[in-house]
């Protein structure tokens, strides 16, 4: 009888995958809405314990990071996918490790271009787990959808994915990585930053930088890359907007020359509070979020560097 119970189990589970299969080819033909949202419910739920550098679950979200680059044919760019890192922050010493992949270009495999996020949060304070749903798991879920994506449409360039450890304790991780560059500096030609993308009011997805290099503005200005939400250039030190040059990743690469991009959202009431949960995030807009980011991606690896 069990036997007979798990043969059914297994052909409902083929035929549920087929199912799931053939639902995300209609959804999207870029990648699939059902697995990036189901990514970042599990790496916003409490069993990553939000993520902290040097803490347990910081290395249980670095395994399934690891593992998902792997299921994508994501090729590892560092032994085992991994570059580790020591710093101090306050006194105190932290063991990190930056995920990093690399899909080959087919045209211009010595140049990059690299994808970024960081999978870092704020871990547990007075017992309550602060899960970075928005901050940022959306983010790091879309890296997966990139892999996807890249997996059936292969870039131009070639296109290695980060998953930056210790961006909450001082963009550590990023830092690390311009600093010891596994590639030659000089072939990096981009960043495209991800960093809080699954939210949003007013249905308003920012994208920074665009001002700094004129070759992006034609990138986005002369485009409509979505009917549903609105893609607005802006926060980059040329508006009366906070300026977010600054705020997350990219800056590392801005500051050695290296054109960015930065994908982000207004700060909200659950930004850094335990209640940064995946019930607060607005699927449809993130969905529409990582497929605007993806086709803003696909212009730029035409461009010539």
């Amino acid at each position: 009888m069990k036997i007979k119970y798990a043969v059914l189990f297994f052909l409902y589970f083929l035929s549920y995958g087929k199912i799931c299969s053939q639902v995300c080819q209609k959804a999207n033909s870029l990648f699939c809405e059902q697995a990036v949202l189901r990514h970042i419910r599990s790496l916003s739920s409490d069993a990553f314990e939000g993520r902290r550098t040097g803490t347990k679950g910081a290395v249980k979200t670095k395994k399934y990071i690891i593992n998902q680059f792997h299921s994508l044919n994501v090729l590892p760019l560092e032994k085992n996918y991994e570059q580790r890192f020591l710093f101090k922050k306050r006194g105190k010493e932290y063991r990190a490790t930056n995920v990093l992949g690399i899909i080959k270009g087919t045209k211009n495999p010595r140049k990059y271009i690299v994808i970024s996020a960081h999978y870092d949060h704020e871990g547990i304070k007075n017992g309550e787990v602060y899960n970075g749903a928005d901050d940022n798991a959306s983010g790091v879920s879309a890296l997966f959808s990139f892999g996807e994506y890249l997996k059936k449409n292969p870039p131009n360039y070639s296109v290695i994915l980060a998953a930056f450890d210790a961006e909450e304790l001082g963009l550590q991780g990023s830092k690390y990585f311009v600093r010891n560059s596994i590639v030659p500096l000089e072939n990096i030609k981009m960043n495209i930053n991800m960093d809080m993308i699954s939210r949003s009011d007013k249905n308003e997805l920012y994208v920074v930088g665009v001002e700094h290099y004129k070759k992006l503005k034609n990138v986005i200005k002369h485009f409509n890359y979505s009917k549903k939400i609105k893609l607005i250039a802006g926060h980059d030190g040329c508006d009366d907007l906070e300026n977010w040059t600054y705020a997350s990743d990219h800056v590392h690469f801005y500051k050695k020359g290296i054109p960015f991009l930065y994908f982000g959202v207004e700060n909200h009431e659950d930004y850094h509070e335990p209640t940064d949960d995946f019930e607060n995030i607005h699927p449809k807009f993130y969905v529409e979020a990582v497929n605007v980011i993806i086709s803003v991606f696909e212009k730029i690896d035409n461009l010539k560097f």
